[in-house]
């Protein structure tokens, strides 16, 4: 049940326009998938097709579920949420979230 509400959150964040999140020095979100990274920074791809820098530091707190993560861990294909400062269309990142796949999900037929 949990993991059917976190998906439904996603798909609404997700659904929601990124104009809503812009605006410059304020703490803002970005959800979508990692479709590159270069050592600390992570270029974010949106369901609405835009691409959005997340740089990480020391003090990013990584995690996938519970479970705290490195920020060498967050690979290209990685579904993440990343929350935190936004200047001139980059996430300077506090907090990134990765997706998680449940077993069930991954062996889910697709629906048609």
């Amino acid at each position: 049940m949990r993991n059917l509400l976190l998906g439904t959150a996603m798909v609404v964040l997700l659904a929601s326009p990124a104009s809503l999140w812009a605006h410059d020095g304020h703490d803002q979100t970005v959800m979508g998938t990692v479709s590159s990274t270069d050592g600390k920074n992570l270029m974010v791809k949106t369901a609405d097709g835009k691409t959005i820098m997340v740089m990480m530091d020391a003090k990013t707190k990584v995690t996938q579920g519970k479970a705290k993560l490195e920020l060498a861990a967050v690979k290209v294909g990685d579904r993440v949420v990343a929350s935190g400062p936004e200047e001139k269309e980059m996430i300077m990142a506090e907090t990134v979230k990765v997706g998680t796949v449940t077993v069930a999900a991954a062996k889910a037929p697709a629906k048609k």
